[in-house]
């Protein structure tokens, strides 16, 4: 009856490790590739990568959307902060980000 079961045969994950109540837990989140960061942190993380993703951005047009996106995020977190440490964010200048990413263009030409 258990003879089809995922790791038949082998020893069990975390044999020698000392027991943790929430070993479970852990393992579906990474079986299911679930963020371990509270919220706040998770927001500064997508605004450190809508920053990388502005940057990278093929058009003006492309860039102003990804800065609004995320600004509205920020703005939201301000109004009611997420679970977590403080996140520190303040909305994107969105004539800066388009700035940058022109001089960059700029240079890549």
């Amino acid at each position: 009856a258990f003879d089809d079961l995922p790791g038949a045969g082998k020893p069990l994950a975390g044999e020698r490790a000392p027991y943790d109540e929430q070993w479970w837990l852990r393992e579906k989140m990474v079986r299911e590739s679930l963020s371990y960061l509270p919220p706040s942190l998770a927001l500064r993380k997508e605004a450190d990568d809508a920053r990388a993703a502005a940057a990278s951005a093929r058009t003006e047009r492309e860039v102003r959307r990804i800065v609004a996106e995320i600004n509205e995020k920020i703005a939201e977190a301000i109004r009611t902060p997420p679970a977590g440490p403080p996140h520190n964010l303040v909305p994107f200048d969105a004539e800066e980000i388009v700035r940058e990413w022109r001089e960059a263009l700029r240079r890549r030409l």
